[in-house]
């Protein structure tokens, strides 16, 4: 059993909502990932979202392209974001680690080759922002025997009859988006999700996730009691893309964390 439907799995029969936490590999400093995967762990993060740097990153807001720029500046590449998975996974054999992207690092590298080296570090889903679904295929089939779950995304727009077939090529969960836009937006419609979450259970038994516009505990708490899980990436990275010194980041960030998973305990 994949660690993603194994950690679902016991969130479902304990009858509680998934925390999914979002940072940037190489930012502030390659030196200060696996940290922060650690202290995000620690505070009770279910999954483990890294991203990829990446030049031109269309879906993300201006948090996370700075912390995109900031990694690049770190010449940190797919390769060397593998290997932080790898570090990592020295010391957390449990957790889930899901690479989030663009698909041109995957092609750089070439599909058959990341897909090894995506299994040998120690990673366990895969979410392509830039990835039509229908051409997804060569990719889905490299990660499948290795056990590596491609995750696709749901837009506020999507209609019905394309999540059912996005359904059927996803696995791990499915993530919601739950904004028209970029990631760190301010306009979520908790009422909103509720509705289109809802409808995207009516075609699937995959758990759903749901992310962007997700910023404090309040706001994870109410999308917790419509969602599977909750993604909060933007609060985080500003977190550790700050002014502080990389130990009192690291403090803040367990913090927020902490707080996060609390309010979604509570809910």
């Amino acid at each position: 059993m994949s660690r993603l439907k194994s950690t679902f799995d016991c969130l479902r029969q304990r009858g509680e909502k998934g925390l999914i936490t979002f940072i940037t590999a190489g930012d502030p400093s390659l030196s200060a990932t696996v940290p922060a995967l650690t202290q995000l762990a620690d505070a009770g993060a279910d999954v483990l979202e890294l991203g990829v740097p990446f030049t031109d990153p269309e879906a993300d807001g201006p948090a996370i392209q700075r912390s995109s720029e900031r990694a690049l500046l770190n010449r940190v590449t797919l390769r060397k974001t593998c290997e932080q998975v790898a570090l990592f996974r020295q010391h957390n054999e449990d957790t889930p680690v899901v690479l989030m992207g663009y698909l041109n690092p995957i092609l750089a590298l070439g599909i058959e080759q990341f897909a090894k080296l995506a299994h040998e570090s120690g990673v366990d889903g895969l979410i392509v922002v830039n990835l039509p679904p229908e051409e997804a295929g060569e990719l889905s089939a490299a990660l499948k025997p290795r056990g590596i779950d491609l995750i696709l995304l749901v837009a506020p727009t999507t209609p019905i009859e394309r999540i059912e077939g996005l359904a059927q090529s996803c696995s791990g969960f499915l993530y919601y988006v739950s904004i028209k836009g970029i990631t760190g937006a301010d306009h979520l419609d908790v009422k909103d999700v509720e509705h289109k979450v809802a409808s995207i259970k009516l075609t699937t038994d995959l758990p759903v996730s749901v992310g962007f516009g997700i910023k404090t505990p309040e706001a994870a708490a109410a999308i917790a009691k419509v969602a599977d899980a909750v993604v909060v990436g933007s609060a985080l990275v500003d977190i550790l893309g700050g002014e502080k010194e990389l130990e009192e980041a690291l403090s803040d960030l367990y913090e927020l964390t902490s707080a996060l998973k609390r309010s979604i305990r509570e809910c």
